[in-house]
């Protein structure tokens, strides 16, 4: 019960924000929160991370990250399918990405690009406005590198024993 729990939690939590954004901002306006350091923002991607591929000009490129969307979380349903007996903080990583990825692709659909607001930056050094379903992605893959480490490193020190 924790994949689709986790899942739709991150995609509550990421659309409930992104509704707020769209509801209380117009796009492009910045409301400050913390002097120096984050900003509420409205902006839309639609490129992938990071904006790439967002100067595209091309209907392909929004079929493709449709595609690309779907397969992911189907292929990593499946791939949470063969690990969830394994360890269970595969299934809270692999959930917490499907989730980003359900909330990301909901807004390719309904906006024909991704919504972000939360913009962190510190002097000059300003890291892109993101969303929630990004954090949810970040994390997830984090914790399922960390966890795939461990879990490594536990069936290396058994063999040695």
């Amino acid at each position: 019960m924790l994949y689709p729990l986790v899942i739709i939690a991150v995609l509550a939590a990421d659309q409930l924000s992104k509704a707020w954004v769209v509801a209380n901002f117009s796009l492009y306006q910045r409301q400050e929160v913390i002097a120096g350091f984050f900003n509420l923002v409205y902006v839309t991607n639609p490129g992938a991370a990071f904006s790439l591929l967002a100067d595209v000009d091309s209907p392909w490129r929004h079929y493709f990250f449709l595609a690309v969307g779907g397969a992911a979380m189907v292929g990593l349903t499946v791939v949470n399918w063969r690990l969830r007996h394994d360890n269970r903080l595969y299934s809270l990583a692999l959930a917490l990405i499907v989730g980003g990825a359900a909330g990301n692709l909901i807004d390719r659909v309904r906006y024909g690009a991704v919504i972000d607001f939360l913009d962190f930056y510190l002097g000059k050094a300003h890291w892109p406005a993101f969303n929630i379903a990004d954090s949810a992605i970040c994390l997830g893959a984090g914790l399922f590198i960390i966890t795939n480490v461990l879990e490594l490193r536990n069936r290396d020190t058994e063999d040695k024993q």
